[in-house]
């Protein structure tokens, strides 16, 4: 079990720690930091490093983290400093190349204090080891693209927000913004706010932002601490923060229409589905913001996201060009055009699709993949994107060390030929025996 600690302890500890992690290699971090990011960075920029690099890839590492010291997964949600030294010991004991330093997940309190309808998590609506649950839907109905596509804002806040958020359910009863040019202007609707539902929808989000906030102060600084322990961060804690980011279908498809509504525009309404899709891409690219390439413990990686509907499993090719691709190719497009390499997280099956990673610019694109033929993706992509992944959580989580050994060894043989390749897990390790995941960091 992890002991939670002051922020005095911790900074203690962080000198002990130091001294013990040079006692043990011969090295101080920064050396150690510098070994590890060069390893990284010749890998994404399909050079031959030392030797192949390796991760517990995106969150797999802090659920590890919750199954090998024994902290529930509820602290991510309930306990932030209990969670972050979880993942920071899971970190020290097997010694990754790169940490990933977003540790930090909704504050429970506020999911719980706005009454969260669109996920379900540990310690709050599942039992306090459950993995968090996305909760799919119709958040935006079929007839209501033209009220999306014509006034964005106000569908957003009267109509998405409160069916995601059932303590916003009040806003409903607002008159749309729109309607406050002129006139009385906005004093005409002072008068909903003396309402009782309005008076304890203001307490409940004043409370909700406090606990945000002091979830986010117990959690801050991970990346910079990581990296003074000679971590570097792949992604997150700063550089990669303002690329635009995601594929336009998939936040339709996630959240707005859900799988089965976002099908069925692609054959009803298939031209203002792409009209969304051009809306989300607008506002990300207006957002956007340049690469840091300065910022410490961090690459500059931003942009690319998690994919979830572009792979084999959900569309056709014919389907891909036309509805997923390209707005996602001129996020990522717009993203290495700021100054950031992309890093996506193709889920599913991607076999029939990765030529189309060859239209981006070489060494820009990290792809990560969860059950894409590996061989294949360095057949089609060496030398062009740097490839991650991509170790079954089955057999980390059933097999036997030697299993696995076995498994790296094969990848790192055949991918890791000519450089651009980091050897990592496929998707999530959350129930993973710690010898298999040691096994596969060694191998």
């Amino acid at each position: 079990m992890v002991t939670v600690k002051s922020k005095e302890q911790i900074l203690e500890e962080d000198k002990r720690l130091r001294g013990e992690i040079e006692k043990k290699h011969g090295k101080t971090p920064e050396q150690l930091y510098e070994e590890r990011e060069k390893r990284i960075r010749d890998a994404v920029e399909l050079r031959v490093p030392d030797r192949v690099p390796v991760m517990m890839a995106r969150n797999s590492g802090t659920h590890f983290a919750s199954s090998y010291t024994g902290v529930p997964l509820s602290a991510a949600y309930y306990d932030p400093v209990a969670w972050k030294e979880a993942y920071k010991k899971t970190v020290l004991d097997f010694e990754p190349d790169v940490c990933v330093p977003q540790i930090a997940m909704n504050s429970g309190a506020v999911l719980e204090l706005l009454d969260t309808k669109q996920q379900r998590w540990p310690g709050g609506t599942l039992p306090p080891d459950a993995t968090n649950q996305f909760v799919e839907g119709e958040y935006m109905k079929a007839d209501e693209y033209d009220h999306f596509l014509s006034d964005p804002s106000d569908f957003t806040f009267r109509r998405y927000l409160p069916r995601v958020y059932g303590t916003l359910e009040p806003v409903t009863t607002l008159p749309p913004f729109r309607n406050m040019v002129g006139g009385t202007g906005f004093t005409a609707v002072l008068g909903f706010f003396l309402r009782p539902e309005f008076r304890e929808l203001a307490d409940k989000l004043t409370k909700a932002a406090q606990e945000q906030e002091r979830a986010r102060k117990l959690s801050a600084g991970f990346a910079e601490e990581m990296a003074g322990l000679g971590f570097p961060a792949l992604e997150g804690g700063g550089a990669g923060g303002g690329a635009p980011s995601g594929a336009p279908f998939d936040v339709i498809s996630d959240y707005l229409r859900g799988m089965r509504g976002a099908m069925l525009d692609m054959y009803r309404c298939p031209d203002k589905l792409l009209a969304a899709c051009d809306k989300i891409l607008a506002w990300r690219m207006a957002t956007a913001t340049p690469a840091k390439p300065k910022t410490k413990g961090n690459f500059v990686v931003g942009g690319g996201g998690a994919l979830h509907r572009g792979s084999e499993g959900f569309m056709s090719i014919k389907q891909f060009e036309k509805f997923y691709w390209p707005s996602f190719k001129k996020t990522l497009m717009a993203a290495i055009d700021l100054g950031y390499i992309t890093s996506s997280f193709c889920e599913g099956i991607w076999d029939d699709r990765l030529d189309y990673w060859l239209e981006l610019p070489k060494g820009k694109a990290i792809l990560s993949f969860e059950r894409t033929d590996m061989f294949k993706a360095k057949e089609v992509l060496g030398g062009h994107a740097c490839i991650l992944g991509n170790v079954p959580p089955t057999l980390l989580d059933t097999g036997s060390p030697q299993d696995v050994d076995e498994y790296c060894k094969k990848l790192i043989k055949v991918c890791g030929k000519g450089g651009g390749f980091i050897l990592a897990n496929g998707s999530d390790m959350h129930r993973a025996k710690p010898a298999n995941v040691k096994a596969m960091l060694d191998s």
